[in-house]
């Protein structure tokens, strides 16, 4: 007795291989929808920590935390990436010491300088010879003259020294403080990025079934 079997539907090997790529395309391109969608949350959750923890004025440094979708390698299923661009962001995520002999500049509370701006005016004050460091209570502080030829390099340094002395004007030739001599400095946690990120995963995994359940084009 002969029996004859004819592979129909799935159990035709082209057709399921057909369907399982069309299948595999529907679930790829539902992830990366979802994942773009609640990538932007997660990114603008971040920002929101980051303007309540930093008293930055450049919208640069915000828009630095972003979320990518990656999708070039076909044999990979795509991934989703939240940080920032700028490299030292990352130990006021986690916290943790910096090592090694460093200049801190000696600034009002509300007043930032940025590095290759306190550089200047350290070259600045080099330059003119209107450097050099003190021994007081314990500290190492970069001292300069208040001179007509550092009054720009210094404008902002002698503002501090304003406050906290409580002078309305400085003498000339007084010694402003313009940065103190540290060792190391320990910086502490001021942002939660990985918190948001897991906190938007419950509604990445919803979006991602209703996604595969509704498709798209």
């Amino acid at each position: 007795m002969r029996i004859s079997l004819t592979a129909e539907g799935l159990l035709d090997r082209r057709r399921f291989n057909a369907w399982r790529s069309q299948t595999e395309q529907t679930m790829r391109q539902a992830t990366i929808r979802a994942m773009r969608t609640v990538g932007r949350e997660m990114a603008d959750s971040v920002r929101r920590d980051m303007r309540r923890a930093f008293n930055v004025r450049k919208a640069a440094f915000l828009k630095s935390m972003r979320a990518r979708v990656y999708n070039r390698r076909k044999e990979r299923f795509p991934s989703l990436y939240v940080g920032s661009r700028i490299p030292w962001l990352g130990i006021h995520e986690q916290g943790g010491a910096i090592g090694g002999r460093m200049l801190i500049p000696l600034l009002p509370r509300h007043q930032r300088i940025g590095r290759k701006a306190f550089r200047r005016v350290i070259d600045n004050l080099m330059r003119s010879g209107n450097a050099f460091f003190v021994k007081k209570n314990g500290k190492t502080l970069l001292m300069a003259e208040n001179i007509r030829e550092n009054d720009r390099a210094l404008a902002r340094f002698k503002r501090g020294e304003r406050l906290r002395s409580g002078q309305k004007r400085l003498r000339r030739g007084q010694e402003i403080p313009v940065a103190v001599l540290v060792d190391s400095v320990r910086l502490r946690k001021r942002f939660d990025l990985e918190s948001h990120v897991r906190r938007k995963l419950p509604r990445l995994a919803r979006i991602i079934q209703r996604e595969i359940q509704s498709p798209k084009g």
